[in-house]
């Protein structure tokens, strides 16, 4: 693996700002797992896809972002085949996961403002454990016909992935064989995996923005929408990335825009995931207060 090809005194620094992130991404997105499951005014169905939210994330960034501190350290990195497809695999994983998770939550949102009688009966504690096993079962069995139409591709002449770590496209460039089977399967299951729960999360939006217009004071309007602006955020930053890392085609988009658009969803979102629901939410700000108080 190529890492990041800039000189020495530059990858030390980058050392310390990924090791700084991947430090603050796992204690950020622990604080939320282990708020969601201590206290009490947590145990609600947002909060609990929140709680599966920041483990995805934890998943993602412990796969990759270890291999980049390493990467910063060498001067090119050694990862054997079988390595690269599990590290692979789990990327997949991560991201499908993810997606779902985030449509998931809209529906969530789109329940409790657009139909507030019927929701506590409709999500009630087994129909979320039951969608959470689901986006997780879908997500660990969504790269698996990828990884399998790969490992029947002949690799010759260079071996050195032209990235930080094992992402489908820099895999298929050192291929021999004919790709074609592999990226139309890609291709599609692109299609299903991040547009479909992304239109599902802009019907969720739609009706829950006509909902709040029809409320009848301001103040009401700003209560509501604030319940799901977080989750907005997070949608907006990870959504657009993926959509321009893998289902635009990518013919004229070089390895070093996707190095950095990747950087995006790979180190940036699951930074600032924990930030932007805790400074966003008064209800887990307020419960990270009685947390600390109990330890104290």
């Amino acid at each position: 693996m190529t890492g990041f090809e800039i000189p020495r005194t530059y990858k030390i620094i980058l050392f310390v700002v990924f090791l700084m992130t991947y430090i603050f991404t796992i204690s950020g997105n622990s604080l939320i797992i282990t708020l969601v499951f201590a206290c009490k005014q947590l145990n609600k169905p947002m909060y609990f896809f929140l709680g599966n939210l920041a483990a995805c994330e934890i998943l993602l960034t412990t796969n990759i972002i270890p291999n980049i501190l390493y990467l910063l350290t060498v001067d090119q990195g050694l990862i054997s085949v079988t390595k690269c497809f599990v590290q692979f695999y789990f990327f997949g994983t991560a991201a499908t996961t993810e997606c779902l998770l985030l449509a998931v939550m809209a529906y969530d949102r789109y329940l409790a403002i657009c139909s507030p009688l019927n929701y506590v009966s409709i999500m009630d504690q087994r129909f979320c454990i039951y969608l959470s096993l689901c986006v997780w079962l879908v997500g660990l069995m969504a790269t698996i016909g990828t990884i399998i139409l790969m490992s029947k591709l002949q690799f010759c002449g260079t071996t050195v992935i032209n990235h930080y770590f094992c992402d489908r496209e820099p895999i298929l460039s050192l291929s021999c064989s004919d790709t074609t089977e592999v990226r139309v399967q890609a291709l599609v299951f692109s299609f299903f995996i991040t547009l479909w729960p992304f239109v599902a999360i802009i019907w969720s939006y739609v009706r829950i923005i006509l909902t709040i217009l029809k409320m009848t004071t301001l103040i009401e309007r700003h209560k509501t929408f604030s319940t799901c602006s977080s989750h907005l955020i997070v949608v907006c930053m990870y959504y657009g990335t993926l959509i321009i890392m893998y289902v635009v085609p990518s013919s004229g988009q070089s390895f070093i825009v996707s190095k950095l658009l990747s950087l995006l969803y790979v180190a940036v979102t699951p930074l600032l995931n924990p930030i932007i629901y805790s400074l966003r939410n008064l209800e887990l700000r307020n419960a990270l207060k009685t947390y600390v108080r109990k330890i104290l």
